[in-house]
């Protein structure tokens, strides 16, 4: 390969990679990121779904359907942000049917505070996710889209704190309450 052609395929790398970045391709990182992420979002709403029919706490029953409301909109932005970069989606479970808390057996139930720690621990693991996400990225939009996913859970996330201190769900760790006298040597 000549200096010329080298030169050449440069400036256009660099023609692709400037400007409007819903022009650029998305690279394979960005693309197994966003496409695993929409496929455990997918499994999750689907399972959020059940979990609803076993809430019997209407706090945390609202909280849960503005939860999946939050994400089937997370769905649609990013199926069609794969479907605009020619890229296959996941499949979906299909949407749970909506059921009669006591036709659910008490010893088959979820209890809401385990609904409640089981959520809190999705929604820490997708803010996770979110950051991953929004290092790997050199596309603007996929930073940005993940960016405000990040807020929605955090915002989310705080609500569903503040539900289980006031259900007294909540089971803290060990608290540290008294410091040590500090040695000295």
């Amino acid at each position: 390969m000549d200096i010329k052609t080298l030169l050449n395929s440069g400036r256009m790398l660099m023609g692709i990679l400037s400007g409007n970045p819903q022009n650029e391709p998305l690279h394979y990182g960005e693309v197994f990121g966003v496409w695993s992420y929409l496929s455990v979002t997918k499994g999750l709403l689907a399972g959020y779904q059940t979990l609803i029919n076993h809430t019997g706490d209407h706090d945390l029953k609202n909280f849960l359907e503005d939860l999946t409301q939050s994400m089937k909109q997370e769905i649609q932005q990013i199926d069609e942000l794969l479907k605009a970069n020619g890229v296959g989606l996941p499949p979906s479970p299909p949407d749970r049917p909506i059921a009669n808390l006591e036709s659910i057996p008490v010893g088959a139930r979820f209890q809401d505070p385990e609904i409640a720690a089981g959520v809190s621990r999705d929604i820490a693991a997708g803010l996770v996710t979110c950051s991953q996400l929004i290092g790997q990225s050199i596309r603007e939009d996929i930073g940005m889209i993940f960016g405000q996913f990040h807020i929605a859970k955090a915002q989310l996330g705080a609500r569903l704190l503040r539900i289980t201190k006031e259900k007294g769900w909540l089971v803290p760790p060990p608290l540290h309450l008294q410091s040590p006298e500090l040695v000295h040597a």
